[in-house]
């Protein structure tokens, strides 16, 4: 389906209201389907040529739960719902109805969009560094001082270890 400008869909949505051409025939000359012209028109009548203006489509929660709520209390359409409600396709309705049904209230939070952010966010306090010649400070010198020896012993055995075996390649 091609994507119309917000002056296409006025000019069709005028078009229509003159009276003098059908959805049928205004369809066909902009090369989509009649249902579109009297969505468009049907949110013209609701919300003025403001709602052919891209609107925000961060919804919140509560947001949704208003609009389903309204849509079940009213019997209103999907298409009606979404021109009161000035949003520009109807089929949203239908995945928070479904998501609703299925996953219950927590499925209407709206999730961040994009890549996570690659910072690490901690939540530990800055540890503060140990008084000199506390004990503290000392325990923890001595433990570094233990790891710093443990990883030069690992790393002389390695040596020693590929020193003794020749490298030997294997042969067919």
């Amino acid at each position: 389906m091609a994507k119309f400008t917000a002056e296409d869909k006025l000019q069709a949505v005028k078009r229509y209201l003159n009276g003098n051409e059908s959805s049928y025939e205004i369809a066909k000359s902009l090369g989509t389907d009649n249902k579109a012209i009297l969505k468009w028109v049907k949110q013209y009548e609701y919300n003025g040529v403001e709602v052919f203006i891209k609107p925000c489509t961060n919804y919140t929660q509560q947001f949704k739960l208003d609009v389903l709520n309204y849509m079940i209390e009213h019997g209103t359409s999907l298409n009606e719902t979404a021109a009161i409600f000035k949003i520009p396709a109807p089929s949203t309705i239908i995945v928070w109805r479904k998501l609703f049904e299925t996953q219950g209230l927590d499925a209407l939070q709206s999730k961040k969009k994009g890549r996570p952010s690659m910072k690490k966010e901690s939540n530990q306090q800055p540890k503060q560094a140990p008084v000199r010649d506390s004990t503290e400070a000392l325990e923890a010198r001595i433990k570094q001082l233990e790891m710093e020896n443990e990883y030069l012993k690992k790393l002389n055995a390695l040596v020693q270890n590929k020193e003794k075996s020749p490298n030997k390649t294997k042969r067919k």
